[in-house]
């Protein structure tokens, strides 16, 4: 069963958790808007200094701008992946300051290969993923951020937006098992009542993975 969330309210700007952490101007500035739109922050990040953000549903292109804020407001800085070719001089080092993580698509050893072995000789990341991939109603999810947190056996976090509510933040969180069919399980029931801003496209939570 999905653990039952509890709604933990930031009191101040100080750090509650021990993952890489952004600047005060963003909190504070994360905060004021989401005050002024009246959304909700659920704090349920996990204790551990590494691990893999999925957020759900995306239906929206105010999904982005909503996730920064929520991550402003929590302190949280997060990193993201991109081609190595964009972090080439003179963007590189800006990139990088913006969370940017390179991979290089050509080489030997794979995406998931890259970003696990970036989490074991980093003292603390958080990495976060669309699995969806896409705005509009897919059969599927990209299974990539499934094979990355168990090769690097890090947690998978839950992110999310309830419209309905005006409700974003982070609940479920585990480190995958390795039975695919049984940790997805768990990620649909916790987004089962969640909902986007477009319902209608929203996404099957199923990873093609799984089979039928």
């Amino acid at each position: 069963m999905v653990k039952p969330q509890t709604n933990r309210k930031l009191p101040n700007s100080r750090i509650q958790h021990n993952a890489p952490h952004s600047g005060i101007l963003k909190y504070w500035f994360g905060r004021l808007c989401l005050q002024i739109t009246g959304w909700k922050i659920v704090d349920n990040l996990p204790p551990e200094g590494k691990f893999l953000i999925v957020g759900a549903p995306h239906t929206s292109n105010w999904d982005f701008p909503l996730a920064l804020l929520t991550v402003f407001t929590l302190r949280l800085k997060i990193a993201w992946m991109g081609k190595h070719t964009i972090f080439r001089k003179p963007f590189g080092g800006f990139m990088r300051w913006l969370g940017g993580i390179a991979i290089n698509r050509s080489s030997s050893s794979g995406v998931v290969d890259q970003i696990a072995d970036k989490f074991k000789t980093s003292e603390k990341l958080v990495l976060a993923l669309a699995a969806e991939g896409t705005r509009k109603k897919s059969d599927y999810w990209k299974s990539g951020f499934y094979w990355i947190a168990l090769k690097a056996q890090v947690p998978i976090v839950c992110g999310y937006l309830d419209y309905p509510t005006r409700e974003a933040g982070f609940g479920l969180s585990f480190i995958p098992t390795g039975d695919m069919k049984k940790d997805m399980d768990r990620i649909r029931e916790f987004f089962c009542d969640k909902r986007g801003k477009i319902p209608e496209n929203a996404s099957t939570v199923r990873l093609r993975d799984e089979g039928t």
